[in-house]
């Protein structure tokens, strides 16, 4: 297992160099965690993709949106914050952060108002970009036969209307996970095993998630499904590795162009 492994590392570092698929400088552990979970069997019938971050170029406005909103409140909020708790149902985060700084036990109607807040302030700017390489990603999905779903922790209906309006072609409205549909958020498991039922009753075996936090890698393969990362963020690549990504992008455009390259290696599985 160990030399295999190690071969498993060359041939990562090998395709780094043109596709930039995962850093050089994984440790010798995380080499055999990667190789360990990309040998768990799979069978890809469904995509299920993160919005923010992922889909959208959204989260430098997230971050300013929660900034401004928590300060209000007195709560200190970073940037970097943003992106750790991305993912995680918004009244939870804000109940989190109330508890520690404030020692204050919010209940989930106080947290909305506050989480209304900042869905206020995000909405005044300007509208965030889809990805490069997203429509091309998902084209490729469908072309491969395999289903495409979306799960995010949102809450924000207008959000959620324009996923529907910019990627219609691609899934239905049914195929969208959103904070309504769980009570446990993400790091939790429940919004990617919900996303698989609602795309067609798939097992986690069947599954392929996307993700860009830390908290949705971690909920993705907590799912049971293989694992994607895609760093569009501030974060070190190895933030996300540690959460047990099977492989790691740099950008969406970067799987885009190894999509079949993935998926003959899960095939092969």
């Amino acid at each position: 297992m160990r030399l295999r492994a190690k071969q498993y590392k060359k041939d990562l570092q090998k395709k780094s160099k043109n596709t930039e698929i995962l850093p050089h400088s994984l440790t010798e552990k995380g080499v055999r965690e990667a190789f360990l979970l990309s040998m768990q069997p799979t069978s890809p019938k469904v995509v299920l993709f993160d919005m923010d971050g992922v889909l959208y170029d959204s989260m430098p406005n997230h971050g300013i949106a929660w900034q401004r909103a928590m300060k209000e409140f007195g709560i200190h909020f970073t940037l970097e914050d943003s992106y750790a708790t991305e993912g995680a149902r918004g009244v939870d985060t804000i109940r989190k952060y109330a508890k520690a700084q404030l020692d204050k036990e919010l209940s989930e109607d106080e947290a909305q108002r506050i989480y209304d807040v900042k869905a206020h302030y995000f909405h005044e700017m300007p509208e965030a970009k889809v990805f490069d390489g997203v429509i091309d990603l998902m084209r490729k999905i469908k072309e491969s036969g395999l289903k495409i779903g979306i799960v995010t922790g949102s809450a924000q209906l207008p959000l959620i209307e324009r996923v529907t309006r910019d990627f219609g072609e691609f899934l239905s409205k049914d195929q969208i996970t959103t904070a309504y549909d769980v009570k446990r958020g993400k790091p939790n498991p429940d919004p990617y095993l919900m996303g698989l039922q609602k795309a067609g009753n798939y097992s986690p075996s069947e599954g392929i998630v996307v993700e860009n936090a830390p908290l949705g890698v971690h909920a993705g393969v907590a799912a049971g499904c293989y694992t994607v990362a895609i760093n569009s963020g501030p974060l070190a690549d190895s933030v996300l590795l540690k959460e047990g990504a099977n492989i790691l992008f740099p950008t969406i455009r970067k799987f885009a162009d190894s999509w079949e390259h993935v998926l003959e290696r899960l095939t092969k599985c």
